[in-house]
């Protein structure tokens, strides 16, 4: 369905006249916004991966767990289970129209349990001081039964990227395979300048990370054990700006990665902690259990690159996401290099609407 045009006031010169409605409005250079809105559902995704170090079945595995490290202990990430996975989205959703043609009105995954009554369902984020260790003087109680699931972007390092990355892909490169903040591909979120950063180490590093979205599951209340075959959803966050615009980009791309981790206490070789079915289980290629899955609802809009957020116009709220965006892979990134610099100005410049 098509939107009505927008037409705005200020953005025609002050002339008797500009204001009718006419062929005399095309002087006024303004790109109308069009909007074609597609819901968008994916079964299972083209990769999910279990990223851990001792994985030696990576991309086949059949079950895929999230935990922590054992608080306090520098060998590992803090969230050291990670479940990848990556959703191919054209031709559903067309691919290289430009990140700015896209406005994501929601994105929600959806993963199910492969174990029964082991953990706590938990559909608040905890804060990162009940992840330290115990005889650190920062550390306080977990404030409630059980430890969440959360949702956040992948990121990626050492050559690897959302368009090469694949589900056999090595977890890291020497010489240390095993250290901490080493991963090929980890879970991402955003900084307060809206810079990229991996969260894997976020206790550690003393800071709650933004999660995209944390797990909940119907008719569950906060403490119960989980049982097996529970759909946990993750109703991402698009209306912020950093997320919107990971995903824009993602789709552009025409891969969108996600990756879900837990802070999970477990002990070195034990503990009870989550496990999802993976594509490649047997229960969910006998359609018995499912696999990830994915849906989107997305708007495609008509308008010129420079617009950034395609309100029909290129003037000073695109030049603000510029350069409030410098330097970081923000909305203001117009050629998505993944870094919004000179390029991205010039672009704004040359694109400035009368």
């Amino acid at each position: 369905m098509l939107a009505k045009p927008r037409i705005f006031r200020h953005l025609c010169p002050r002339v008797s006249g500009c204001l009718v409605v006419s062929f005399v409005t095309l002087v006024c250079n303004i790109s109308f916004v069009r909007a074609e809105t597609i819901h968008a559902t994916y079964a299972q995704p083209q990769i999910d991966r279990w990223m851990y170090p001792f994985n030696g079945t990576p991309g086949t595995r059949p079950t895929i767990s999230t935990f922590g490290s054992t608080p306090g202990t520098p060998e590992f990430d803090s969230r050291d289970g990670q479940f990848v996975m990556a959703f191919a989205t054209s031709p559903q959703v067309p691919s290289s129209l430009g990140s700015n043609h896209y406005a994501i009105v929601s994105a929600t995954v959806t993963i199910e349990y492969a174990n029964d009554f082991v953990v706590a369902y938990d559909p608040n984020q905890d804060p990162w001081q009940a992840f330290v260790g115990a005889s650190d003087s920062d550390h306080q109680a977990d404030p409630d039964v059980g430890q969440p699931i959360e949702l956040f972007g992948c990121g990626f390092r050492n050559g690897f990227s959302a368009s090469n990355f694949v589900e056999n892909a090595p977890f890291s490169t020497p010489p240390n395979p095993m250290a901490p903040s080493v991963r090929n591909a980890f879970a991402m979120s955003f900084d307060a300048s809206g810079a990229a950063i991996d969260v894997s180490n976020s206790p550690r590093q003393r800071f709650d990370p933004r999660d995209f979205a944390v797990g909940t599951i119907d008719g569950l209340t906060p403490g119960e054990l989980i049982p097996i075959g529970s759909v946990m959803t993750f109703a991402i966050d698009v209306s912020h700006p950093e997320i919107q615009h990971y995903l824009r980009t993602s789709l552009n791309a025409g891969r969108l990665f996600f990756v879900a981790t837990s802070l999970t206490f477990v002990e070195q070789q034990g503990g009870n902690f989550p496990a999802f079915y993976s594509k490649e289980n047997p229960l969910v290629q006998l359609l018995l259990a499912h696999p990830a899955s994915l849906e989107l609802t997305v708007e495609l809009l008509s308008c010129q690159p420079s617009d950034t957020n395609c309100d029909g116009s290129t003037n000073g709220l695109d030049l603000a996401a510029v350069l409030s965006n410098w330097g970081t892979s923000g909305a203001g990134d117009i050629n998505g290099d993944g870094i919004t610099d000179g390029i991205d100005l010039t672009a704004i410049l040359s694109g400035w609407s009368n």
